[in-house]
């Protein structure tokens, strides 16, 4: 198949486009990097120069494609979030307005966009979040899509890791490291699902070659709820500094703008997706990839 892939250079895509290939599949990936052109180059992709920004240039590039697979997000200042967001379903629009009917749209979601209070275990099943709150909205980007006849995947990731980085835990470390403490809320006991790096690849090529009409969610979900408290102490031991619990009042002091995200309650369940696409992820677990990660 012919496949565009936005963020194709980044901790997701990398992995993604080096399967595909090795899978038979054409890729074009989007960069905005010389080091970038060459890396999709030395993978074997072709290289499409520009910014997921560019609404006219995405077009132009998921025209005539079979899939296309949107992985770009803007994770680099979160100041400007919902900026972000809205750039997000603008780059998720064009995707899907240039796309035939009967092609395939895969969108890049997150378990923690996903409806459910503490202790719920979120599913495939589950809505989207629809709050002022949470400007972040691919899924009702991705909805609109699919309203026109073209077939879309959504992809709800969790802590995707390896022993480089992983997802909000990596915000953790950095503050670990600039506080000299590795801090969690409360007593800890709230969770956030992972999955590793390749596993996750692998789900995205399974739901590229399985997904055959409408609109389908995956989780890609390994394990299903870390504890922020066991995440602290891995990255205690890690970093060589105390680990300590930060009442939930004083959780904006220690964490700034993180510390929403460090109360947050996130379980996942993957059932439905192992099922549906034959998915089995093999490790390892979050815990071990922070044991073996660098921290010098």
């Amino acid at each position: 198949m012919r496949i565009f892939v936005t963020g194709s250079t980044g901790f997701i895509g990398t992995e993604l486009v080096e399967e595909l290939i090795e899978a038979g599949h054409q890729v074009r990936g989007l960069t905005r990097s010389d080091a970038g052109e060459d890396q999709l180059r030395a993978a074997g992709a072709e290289v499409v120069r520009g910014s997921f920004t560019d609404s006219d240039l995405l077009r132009k590039e998921a025209t005539g494609m079979d899939v296309v697979v949107h992985l770009a997000f803007n994770h680099d200042d979160f100041s400007r979030f919902a900026e972000n967001g809205a750039d997000e379903m603008k780059a998720i629009a064009a995707l899907g307005s240039a796309l035939e009917p009967g092609k395939l749209l895969v969108v890049t979601s997150g378990v923690g966009l996903t409806s459910g209070g503490p202790g719920h275990v979120r599913t495939e099943s589950d809505p989207a979040q629809d709050s002022d709150m949470i400007p972040r909205k691919p899924e009702k980007a991705a909805q609109d899509v699919a309203q026109k006849g073209v077939n879309v995947a959504i992809v709800r990731l969790p802590q995707v890791h390896d022993t480089r980085k992983q997802g909000l835990v990596t915000y953790m470390t950095q503050i670990a490291r600039a506080k000299g403490v590795s801090a969690y809320v409360g007593d800890g006991a709230n969770r956030w699902a992972a999955a590793p790096l390749k596993d996750v690849a692998h789900l995205y090529r399974l739901a590229v070659e399985k997904t055959s009409s409408g609109l389908t969610v995956y989780n890609a979900v390994d394990e299903e709820g870390v504890s922020t408290k066991d995440i602290a102490e891995a990255l205690g031991k890690g970093l060589k500094v105390p680990v300590v619990s930060i009442p939930p009042e004083k959780a904006g002091e220690h964490f700034t703008w993180f510390a929403h995200f460090a109360s947050l309650d996130m379980p996942a369940s993957s059932e439905w997706t192992r099922k549906t696409l034959g998915w089995k992820p093999t490790g390892p677990g979050l815990i071990e990839d922070l044991t073996n990660m660098q921290y010098s």
